[in-house]
């Protein structure tokens, strides 16, 4: 079926159609059928079994890999290597193989090569030791010839590592990737070692930028904040410092103040009984408010007025209002002027007009 035979049909000559190769099929076997030409049902059939003759067309090579090393103490002629050869052909005078050098290289000055004439040859040091850190591996080339006709040649390369060896000759390490297995590491365990120092050095990266983000000053020092100024002295007045004096939320909601609830600027001597308070109307006018407050203050002994010195005990030194301590009940002084308001502006208008009167003085 491979066709690679054909024969004559009219003498029988059995010819080749294709290349033959008695290394991969050293034989063939066909069979051959041979007829009458006037009668066709007269024909025979005969096994014919054809066998390839051998020619040297094949090099020889070595018969292995080899591994080979030669000790940092070696003495010189000493064996280090014995190699042999396999030639794929089938002389039927049996195999006979040379080794040489190599013309380019016909004097090594660090081996030798020596044909045993039994198809090997060994591979002799030829100097007194040999040091890892000058040269740590050589090549060494060997010409193998056979003795057929024709010669076939191919050219073997040596590969010959230098190691450190015992007082027995026994290699210990060649290089450092033996020295550190011969510690104990592999190459993943050095692998592994490798990440996790890199997944360390990471982790200090970003610890250092956190920190170094934490230390960072705001752009605004906290005494100069202009937002903390706002959110503290938005409802209270009378000072800087005055921020815990009073609430102003009572004067905006009447209702909602606590009939229990004590002054949180000073601590109070003697407690004095809650006084009790008519309930105010919703949508009462803050003037009248205001008024009516003052008259119960004025006429309650028991509970202090809201510009005593303990009220404004906290008010600043910068204030440009001065002290308000001197706004004192008119149940102590009731010739008090007032006039000096009317001096303060537009904004101060209202109360120049409810205690610059006389009537305001009269209240």
């Amino acid at each position: 079926m491979d066709r690679i035979f054909s024969i004559h049909s009219e003498n029988g000559s059995i010819f080749t159609l294709k290349p033959l190769d008695r290394e991969s099929t050293p034989w063939h076997n066909i069979t051959i059928t041979a007829t009458e030409i006037n009668n066709s049902k007269q024909s025979s059939h005969i096994p014919v079994f054809i066998r390839i003759l051998d020619i040297n067309d094949h090099a020889p090579e070595f018969a292995m890999y080899y591994e080979t090393f030669v000790c940092e103490n070696a003495k010189p002629g000493q064996l280090i290597q014995t190699v042999s050869v396999m030639d794929k052909d089938d002389p039927p005078r049996g195999h006979k193989f040379f080794f040489e050098p190599v013309p380019e290289f016909p004097l090594n000055p660090n081996f030798t090569i020596v044909d045993n004439k039994d198809n090997t040859a060994g591979i002799m040091t030829r100097k007194d030791g040999y040091s890892r850190n000058k040269m740590s591996m050589y090549l060494l080339p060997i010409l193998i010839f056979d003795n057929d006709y024709p010669i076939q040649s191919s050219t073997g390369t040596l590969t010959i590592r230098v190691c450190a060896c015992d007082n027995q000759g026994n290699m210990q390490s060649c290089n450092a990737e033996a020295l550190v297995l011969s510690a104990g590491l592999s190459t993943g365990a050095l692998i592994a070692i490798l990440l996790c120092v890199v997944i360390l050095l990471v982790l200090v990266v970003l610890f250092a930028a956190l920190k170094r983000q934490r230390k960072k000053e705001p752009l605004i020092i906290s005494k100069d904040d202009v937002r903390d100024n706002i959110v503290t002295y938005n409802d209270e007045g009378g000072g800087e410092e005055d921020t815990q004096a009073f609430d102003i939320g009572t004067l905006r909601n009447p209702e909602a103040r606590e009939d229990s609830k004590f002054r949180r600027d000073v601590m109070p001597e003697t407690i004095f009984q809650i006084r009790r308070t008519v309930p105010l109307w919703e949508n009462i006018d803050v003037q009248d408010f205001i008024h009516r407050r003052l008259k119960e203050n004025d006429s309650d002994p028991s509970a202090p007025p809201y510009d005593s010195l303990a009220t404004y005990a906290y008010e600043g030194n910068d204030s440009i209002a001065d002290s308000l301590s001197s706004l004192e009940s008119p149940t102590v002084d009731c010739n008090q002027d007032y006039g000096y308001l009317s001096d303060w502006g537009p904004r101060f208008k209202k109360l120049a007009d409810m205690y610059g009167g006389d009537d305001s003085d009269r209240d």
